[in-house]
């Protein structure tokens, strides 16, 4: 029975993979490192798109041609290093010819036992777009590079009771690198992110100003990563890292001030303020104010006529 092109393929073995790949069988059933320069990866056999169970960390030094994650494509002509979690859809179109560089294939039943099994969730970057990338230096592809080094020689050469915690602490070192990097990147974009902000606030003020809240309620993270092209992990990160506040915390203080707006200049009601901001209900507005303002909407309409 043929599978359904609609439906995505997905891998459940290393072994499969790797076939599919036209790569000998992985050396662990757990753990894969693919160092593309010396492998003539067969990626005109993989399904024209796919899922794993897998974790998948790569290194694409000189990439040509497009990657598509969800509906769309993304150039990636300058390489980086990017990350793919268990159950996204990617796919690679036919024109990627040059595949130079790494990928680190980690099935998550490696990590049991295992602190990281928990924390691996805790970076954000799993949950990135293609076009969200981490651009490094030439030392930080140094840096990187030896990591993957490290966990290659761990599988070739020294399986032994030692192998899982070395390789464990590699492959944290190498998370950890990633997450000092994509810092680095938040801050040399600043300049782009701050546009970004711009936008984003532009955003709100037209969400507000036209009352689209009264037809779809609250405006929601999705919604402006949508409008901005972005991932809603990136969007927070990327505002956290400007302002201190993730993308709901921004939201809510614009709630905030268009509410203290209407409050500050209208006769409307508690309930019919709540109304057109998107509230299903006055009684979530109402602790939504206190909790950032430490008055209820009622008590701080009394303070104005003081």
């Amino acid at each position: 029975m043929k599978q359904d092109p609609k439906i995505p393929y997905h891998y459940h073995s290393l072994i499969d993979l790797h076939r599919m790949l036209g790569l000998p069988k992985p050396l662990h059933p757990l753990i894969s490192l693919i160092d593309n320069s010396y492998n003539q990866l067969q990626v005109s056999h993989l399904p024209g798109h796919h899922t794993s169970v897998f974790y998948k960390i790569s290194l694409k030094q000189n990439l040509k041609g497009k990657i598509k994650y969800g509906q769309q494509y993304y150039d990636f002509d300058d390489g980086g290093l990017f990350f793919v979690s268990p159950n996204q859809v990617t796919s690679n179109s036919d024109n990627n010819d040059d595949h130079s560089g790494y990928t680190l294939i980690i099935h998550p039943d490696f990590l049991l036992t295992y602190p990281l099994a928990t924390t691996i969730k805790r970076y954000g970057f799993f949950s990135y777009s293609a076009n969200e990338a981490l651009h490094l230096s030439a030392k930080e592809k140094e840096t990187i590079i030896t990591i993957f080094k490290n966990i290659d020689n761990e599988l070739k050469d020294r399986l032994d009771d030692f192998s899982q915690d070395v390789i464990i602490s590699q492959i944290e070192s190498l998370l950890n690198y990633s997450n000092r990097f994509y810092k680095r990147q938040f801050l040399t974009r600043k300049a782009f992110n701050n546009s970004l902000l711009q936008k984003m606030e532009a955003l709100l003020d037209d969400y507000f100003n036209a009352e689209k809240s009264l037809i779809n309620g609250i405006p929601t993270v999705q919604y402006l990563a949508d409008e901005l092209h972005l991932s809603p992990s990136y969007l927070s990160d990327m505002l956290r890292n400007l302002t201190g506040q993730n993308a709901q915390q921004h939201i809510q203080a614009r709630l905030i001030e268009k509410a203290k707006e209407k409050l500050s200049i209208t006769d409307l009601s508690v309930s019919q303020i709540a109304y057109e901001l998107g509230f299903e209900h006055s009684q979530s507005f109402s602790r939504l104010f206190k909790s950032k303002t430490n008055q209820s909407p009622i008590d701080f309409k009394s303070s104005l006529k003081n």
